[in-house]
């Protein structure tokens, strides 16, 4: 163990200096993703809404349980090939008798932050349904799973290299940043986690998951219900419910964490939230998270980085 944590500890320290890199880029390539206000939700599709709606009906046979990649809280996602050939995700929002949809507003979000915004490391958004039997959005499939399934499966994570682990923690601060500081108002994505983070063939990483995204508008309150998944929520969200941009900086810093090292890294957080600051930590915690995530950078949102160019 006194040999991997400074392993560790080194490829930590080099995806800070990367991260660093990123902030000082040119941002020429920053064109190519601008906020697109002005696209409509099926234009990319260029065909009645209504054909589309029964191609995915029938694609999936009435959304039927063989079709199933995926099931969340909220939503079920499908793959549906359409009829020329392209495969897409379907997630089907749940519905509750009597009540309709399960988290409509989780549905609005998605619909409102994706039509927004265009990146190349953000899951595209090809159009969406609202009708009284089915809800759901219709997104580009990417056949590399998800960052989560590929971490926790041993064969799949060896796989993985360092250089394609880094260029993955690349891809997500590039679309954090994209969507912190190109974006107005700013987009705040709220859940940052392993579970939302999509590979493609080629491993190029894709934020999903916009249905707890909100946008900073000067003009109204930026206070709301608490939101994420739990080990990568920001402390501080335990007693206010502000969102910032350094919600997910603090997400983004775990999933970097959880990237290098394999797993979750809650024993590590809890060891920092738990133990005084007049405590020494432990020798080999010190070379791991030294400067990175102590104490302060957990408790204190201005201590963390911004994702900044």
């Amino acid at each position: 163990m006194l040999i991997v944590f400074p392993t560790l500890g080194t490829m930590l320290f080099c995806v800070l200096l990367l991260f660093v890199a990123l902030t000082r880029k040119s941002s020429k390539a920053r064109t190519e993703s601008g906020c697109d206000r002005n696209k409509d939700s099926f234009a990319i599709w260029s065909f009645d809404g209504k054909m589309v709606y029964k191609d995915i009906v029938k694609a999936t046979e009435d959304f039927s349980a063989h079709y199933c990649i995926g099931v969340g809280g909220n939503a079920s996602v499908f793959g549906a090939e359409m009829p020329n050939g392209q495969i897409v995700a379907v997630k089907k929002l749940h519905t509750q008798e009597n009540i309709g949809l399960s988290s409509p507003e989780g549905f609005r979000n998605e619909i409102l932050a994706l039509t927004e915004i265009r990146h190349r490391s953000i899951v595209k958004l090809y159009g969406f349904c609202s009708h009284a039997l089915h809800s759901f959005l219709v997104y580009e499939f990417l056949e590399g799973g998800s960052l989560l399934d590929r971490l926790s499966n041993d064969e799949k994570a060896m796989n993985l290299k360092w250089i394609t682990r880094i260029r993955i923690l690349t891809d997500v601060a590039n679309a954090l940043f994209y969507m912190h500081h190109d974006c107005s108002p700013p987009i705040i994505h709220r859940d940052i986690s392993s579970k939302n983070v999509l590979l493609d063939t080629e491993n190029v990483a894709h934020i999903s998951d916009f249905g707890s995204a909100r946008f900073l508008k000067p003009d109204s309150s930026n206070w709301t219900t608490f939101a994420g998944t739990y080990g990568y929520a920001a402390p501080e969200l335990a007693y206010t419910m502000e969102v910032t941009d350094k919600c997910d900086v603090y997400s983004f810093g775990v999933l970097a964490l959880e990237v290098i090292v394999g797993k979750h890294p809650s024993d590590l957080i809890s060891i920092l939230l738990s133990t005084p600051s007049s405590m020494p930590k432990p020798q080999s915690l010190d070379i791991m998270l030294k400067d990175v995530l102590d104490k302060e950078f957990l408790h204190l949102p201005y201590k963390r980085l911004k994702m900044w160019y």
